[in-house]
């Protein structure tokens, strides 16, 4: 279940519930009685490093260097060279 993060207007406390998405969201602080907003909190969700987006469907669909590269038939220099002057350098 996610968690969600709140804020009290009447007591200014910060606090967090467990809910279900479909959970109507709490309208009173269950400290002092006052109204509640949801507050938006970054995600602690990551995507680091290359993946299925790198590798497979950033530069171009196969893998292989980007289009102009491989249009112009030096799609190896591309991808195997580091990079060129359409393509970001790799690592």
């Amino acid at each position: 279940m996610p968690v969600y993060e709140y804020e009290c207007s009447g007591c200014q406390k910060v606090f967090e519930v467990q809910q279900r998405m479909a959970d109507e969201p709490l309208s009173v602080c269950p400290e002092c009685g006052g109204s509640v907003r949801k507050l938006i909190s970054m995600s602690s969700f990551q995507l680091k490093g290359g993946g299925w987006y790198t590798d497979g469907y950033s530069n171009g669909g196969n893998g292989k260097g980007c289009a102009p590269c491989a249009d112009s038939g030096s799609a190896s220099s591309c991808s195997s060279s580091g990079g060129c002057c359409h393509c970001p350098a790799s690592t």
